[in-house]
């Protein structure tokens, strides 16, 4: 008999919807190159065109702005690399995700430091603008460990007048909060984080900004990524795009999350990392004092929960969250627990039920009861 699970990563990667599933498997089984003239390249063209008007009417973009790429990742590579091409220096706040940090480390960088919320002054990101040096400005549209927003309209107006472009990294944020192109020259996003197929995404580029590529050989996306596109990843990523509405979808993340969050900050020893209040909508996250993290995700694991931590034991990397350091926050007593389109209530009560048992056995394992 299979064991019901809550899965509360969805910050990491969230199931595909139905609707995505549905769109893709016909594309699964027809092979057909977009690029070609015949029939069947015709109607995988509109299949990918039909896509690119699904993605860019969920970002508030025009259809032509919609670059697709291989996931975020990708994509942020694009807007680096793209930028590069303009100035030697690039601006990055603290608490990027890696992708934009490691991409950007490859050049001249200023890290501009963040509160402890994990929120950046527009101010201070101006201030670390050079004047014909800087080609971008790196902000993300919300944080992917705590859920913090940053003031990317704010951002933006700052750094008007400097000619330098502004990225936004909304790959956190798309599908799970209202997002609009708007002012910003560059936007990149990742299907698989709101229902989506995994490996597919976008970058959104500014009508009329034109940016060396990344990947060449080919002259696909009208010039902008080399390489066959994969239909059936972009026919997914459109039926994700046309099936997730940010805004009813929102309020009820906001919901669970304030469920699970009440949850854990009922425990002693229990705090918040991240604004609580101005945050995206399906992430919280925690730190819980006289244990490691690892052990309450292993504990929560086995009472058939899944979230995750910013400590080194829970991912590929040998070093705990660089965002949570920046914040000034143990990376190793922390917590994230994300909802997607597929929680429900149960998911949260389940959460509820296993954490203080959890929290309680470590704590009194250590000698801390």
């Amino acid at each position: 008999m299979a064991v019901t699970r809550a899965y509360l990563d969805h910050a990491s990667t969230s199931p595909a919807r139905p609707e995505v599933v549905e769109a893709m498997l016909p594309w699964l089984r027809f092979a057909a190159d977009p690029g070609r003239v015949h029939t069947e390249g015709h109607q995988a063209r509109a299949a990918v065109e039909q896509a690119r008007e699904q993605v860019a009417a969920l970002l508030g973009a025009r259809p032509r702005e919609v670059v697709f790429t291989s996931g975020a990742t990708e994509a942020i590579a694009m807007a680096v690399h793209g930028a590069a091409g303009r100035g030697p220096h690039q601006v990055v706040t603290a608490v990027e995700h890696s992708a934009v940090r490691d991409a950007a480390a490859r050049h001249d960088v200023t890290v501009v430091a963040v509160d402890h919320l994990g929120r950046v002054d527009p101010e201070a990101v101006a201030a670390a603008v050079r004047p014909g040096e800087t080609a971008a400005v790196h902000v993300q549209f919300g944080n992917h460990e705590v859920g913090t927003r940053q003031p990317v309209d704010e951002v933006v107006e700052a750094c008007r007048g400097h000619d330098v472009l502004v990225h936004i990294d909304g790959a956190a944020a798309a599908g799970h909060a209202p997002i609009a192109f708007g002012d910003a020259d560059l936007l990149s996003v990742s299907a698989h984080k709101f229902g989506g197929p995994q490996g597919v995404g976008a970058l959104l580029v500014r009508r009329g900004l034109r940016l060396r590529p990344l990947l060449v050989g080919g002259e696909q996306e009208r010039g902008r990524r080399a390489g066959m596109e994969n239909v059936a990843g972009i026919v997914g990523f459109g039926a994700a795009a046309a099936a997730a509405r940010p805004g009813d979808e929102a309020a009820t993340a906001r919901r669970l999350t304030l469920r699970a969050l009440h949850a854990a900050l009922a425990v002693p020893g229990v705090t918040a990392y991240g604004d609580t209040a101005d945050r995206l909508p399906h992430i919280v996250c925690v730190g819980v004092g006289g244990v490691e993290a690892e052990a309450v995700l292993l504990g929560l694991d086995q009472a058939g929960v899944a979230v995750h931590s910013g400590s080194a034991c829970s991912s590929e990397s040998l070093e705990p969250s660089p965002v949570l350091e920046a914040m000034g926050v143990d990376a190793e007593r922390s917590l994230r627990i994300s909802v997607g389109w597929s929680s429900t209530d149960a998911d949260i009560e389940a959460f509820a039920a296993a954490f203080p048992a959890v929290v309680a056995k470590l704590r009194a394992l250590a000698g801390h009861a």
